[in-house]
Formats: C-alpha cells, sequence, structure tokens
C-alpha cells in the first residue's frame, strides 16, 4: 500500500509583506497625523525582517498599528509576526524591529510530532525534516485525522499544511 503524505511548515507570504509595508508607507505619507514627522519602515525580505523607525514611542506604535492593519488585509497571519522592543536610535528617534517567522522552530517542530504520536493513530509517522514536519500514513483518513486534530492545538505559530501526497 502506497504511503499518503503531507508536509506542516509556517511562514509569512513574503510578497504579501512586500505589498502590505509599501501600503502603510503610503498611507503614513498621507495622514495628516504623520505631517512633518519622520516615520520609516523597511522592509528587508532576504532576512524576513521590517524595520520601523519614527520621532517616539507615540509614533512608533502609530506607524506598527498601520503595519499590522495592512498585514491583516493581506492575509498575512500575525501570529508569524514578533514585534520586538522599542529602543533609542540616534537623534532622540526609536526603533522597532519585527521578525517574520518563516519555518517551524525546532521546539514547535518537536513539540507537534509528540502530540501527533501521543494520539496514538494506527501506523501514523511524523518526522522533522529541517524547519517542517512530515506526517505520512497508508490511511488518508488517519492524515486527515491529524490535519484535524493540529488545526485545534495552539503552537504559536500559524500551521501551513502543503505538499500533499495521496
Amino acid at each position: 500500500m502506497a504511503q499518503a503524505s503531507f508536509d506542516i511548515s509556517t511562514g509569512a507570504d513574503l510578497q504579501e509583506v512586500d505589498n502590505a509595508t509599501n501600503q502603510a508607507r503610503k498611507e503614513i505619507q498621507q495622514r495628516y497625523d504623520f505631517k512633518g514627522t519622520n516615520c520609516a519602515i523597511d522592509f528587508k525580505r532576504a532576512d524576513a525582517v521590517i524595520d520601523l523607525e519614527a520621532d517616539d514611542d507615540y509614533r512608533i506604535k502609530a506607524v506598527w498599528d498601520v503595519v499590522q492593519t495592512k498585514l491583516i488585509k493581506r492575509k498575512v497571519p500575525l501570529k508569524n509576526v514578533h514585534p520586538g522592543t522599542i529602543e533609542p536610535a540616534a537623534g532622540s528617534r526609536v526603533r522597532q524591529r519585527v521578525m517574520l517567522q518563516q519555518g517551524l522552530p525546532t521546539d514547535t517542530a518537536r513539540a507537534i510530532v509528540k502530540d501527533i504520536k501521543d494520539q496514538k493513530m494506527k501506523k501514523v509517522q511524523a518526522a522533522i525534516q529541517g524547519d517542517e514536519v512530515r506526517v505520512s500514513s497508508p490511511s488518508r483518513d488517519s492524515l486527515q485525522a491529524v490535519m484535524q486534530f493540529l488545526r485545534e492545538q495552539d503552537y504559536g505559530v500559524e500551521l501551513k499544511f502543503g505538499n500533499y501526497r495521496g
């Protein structure tokens, strides 16, 4: 009997993040409450990082609100977006680095594998492969049950199910 399988991964769609940061930049340039301020949004796609910079704490929080709103509209899961602490920058300004989760962290992948094994489903196997988890079984119904089970759990990141092979 052939094995059916699927992969569990996570990550933000970087093209959508790019679109969202561009929209946020435009909105900040046009909004009256940002007139005369010096706010910047810099998306570093290669590092999966958004750098925010503003005149003060209040402004940087407002910039972050605009960015969050644009990310939500573009269906980027906020569970995969991790804002860092607001820290001082040059010239009495403040900056904040926002990390985008790409790939499952090792401890999360281990927790997923352990939870699948704890379900004691017949012939279901889960293995960590790099920054994703592959689940395989001869029974497609078992794989559907695993997906359903994982959707009910909270691992702190948005899970994506892909590469389904029947």
